[in-house]
């Protein structure tokens, strides 16, 4: 089964619907101009009766001494020849008394009265004699006014037929040609794949197909970004993976081929613990920069702190170096975010402060305002650094676990949530320390 192409499907659909609305218009014009035939017919008749009214006074004068006695006087020759038109002359009692060769010996329209009058084969005007009780009679026939109408609407309709006909033979032509835009982004999108999601050029594109374009490249924005968290989460899992799993890997090895020893056991767990511990943050990376939205509600700041404090000092490293204050103001900060996103935040600072300051306290600070804050009082950053920090596998130092993936993380988080994530090192007024601080959007 062949598939009709666009361009014939319009075409076919305006010419139908065009020849709908020219017959429509066709038979319109046409009872118009019947009507005007009409007319123009009554008013040709009208004054052709005033006309041959004395004409006909006169023959029927003339030959009046010589006519039979209640016959009709036939008229010798009629007055216009060309004409398919009779006529009658009648007394008042109906009785005819002048007619023309064809017209019926019987009066053609009962009762006799000025104007015009309807049979079933004539259009009638009669005409009274201003003196005498005599009526003029002048007959067109109905057959020859239908033959005219119909001649009109014959032509009229036969016009409409060659003006759709050159219609359906040009406009397939003519939708096809506009149509070639639809071909090129056609063309753009059939391009695109996986190693190619460049937006469409929409210049030049109908609105129509403008719209249809920007939702597409909207499309491929969300695909690009999808494949970007893909590959990233593969390049991810490849560098942070690495080493924990060769790790692990080497210590079971070593405690098999050393009997099993309690040490290279509690090694191999260490690296497993640690291979989880960055499969976590993988795992939470690849949330925080998926295409998926962040839900949008009041967020107790206060609480949520305390929620991921109370987390923390159920460990031991952090039980006794972990501190939470609340900026005094009336009323618990409030935000605009997710509170599993942000929480996830303030995770990955509060655990990047713990390692990377391993003997100093750490403290979350809320408010004032949609503020989240994390400092310690750890060496802190150079300059030359610090803004690398945000940056994925970026560490101050080799040495320390924490300021890989947990900035990164914590800052796409912050860019969909429309904050601020600044870091600040050292800390006002002193020589070190580290603070990072999230500016929210107020609730």
């Amino acid at each position: 089964m062949t598939t009709s192409t666009l361009a014939h499907r319009l075409a076919r659909a305006l010419v139908l619907r065009l020849a709908l609305v020219w017959v429509l218009c066709v038979l319109a014009v046409a009872f118009y101009l019947n009507h005007e035939i009409e007319e123009n017919f009554d008013a040709e008749l009208a004054e052709s009766a005033h006309r041959m009214f004395d004409v006909a006074m006169f023959q029927l004068q003339r030959a009046a001494p010589g006519a039979a006695a209640g016959q009709p006087v036939i008229a010798d020759e009629p007055l216009f020849p060309d004409a398919p038109l009779v006529y009658q002359i009648a007394d008042a009692q109906g009785n005819v008394l002048l007619r023309s060769r064809q017209a019926p010996a019987q009066v053609l329209a009962t009762p006799l009265a000025p104007g015009f009058h309807d049979t079933k084969e004539w259009r009638l005007h009669v005409v009274r004699h201003p003196r005498q009780a005599l009526f003029f009679l002048l007959a067109d026939p109905l057959s020859e006014r239908n033959h005219e109408w119909r001649e009109t609407l014959l032509v009229l309709l036969v016009a409409a037929v060659i003006a759709l006909a050159a219609l359906a033979w040009a406009l397939p032509g003519v939708a096809t040609r506009e149509l070639k835009v639809l071909e090129r982004l056609q063309r753009q999108i059939g391009e695109r794949g996986g190693g190619d999601l460049r937006p469409l050029a929409l210049a030049g594109l109908p609105a129509e197909l403008q719209a249809v374009g920007e939702d597409v490249n909207l499309l491929l924005e969300r695909l690009d970004q999808a494949l970007d968290v893909e590959r990233a989460l593969a390049a991810n899992a490849a560098h942070e993976l690495r080493t924990p799993l060769a790790t692990a890997r080497l210590r079971l090895q070593t405690a098999l081929e050393h009997g099993l020893h309690r040490a290279d056991v509690q090694a191999a767990v260490d690296a497993l613990q640690t291979l989880s511990h960055r499969t976590e943050k993988l795992l939470q990376l690849s949330r925080a920069e998926s295409s998926a939205p962040l839900a949008r509600h009041p967020v107790d700041l206060a609480r949520l702190a305390a929620t991921v404090a109370q987390e923390f000092w159920q460990e031991e490293r952090a039980a006794d170096r972990l501190d939470l204050t609340t900026a005094g103001e009336a009323g618990a900060p409030m935000a605009l975010g997710d509170f599993d996103a942000l929480a996830i935040a303030l995770r990955n600072l509060v655990e990047n402060a713990l390692n990377y300051a391993p003997r100093s306290p750490v403290e979350i600070v809320v408010g004032p305002g949609p503020v989240l804050a994390v400092r310690d009082h750890g060496p802190g950053v150079g300059p030359d650094r610090l803004q690398t920090l945000q940056q994925r596998h970026v560490r101050q130092s080799a040495d320390r676990a924490g300021y890989g993936l947990g900035l990164s993380i914590v800052a796409t988080i912050a860019h969909k949530h429309d904050a601020r994530l600044t870091l600040t090192s050292p800390l006002e007024g002193r020589s070190s320390g580290f603070e990072a601080r999230l500016v929210l959007q107020p609730a």
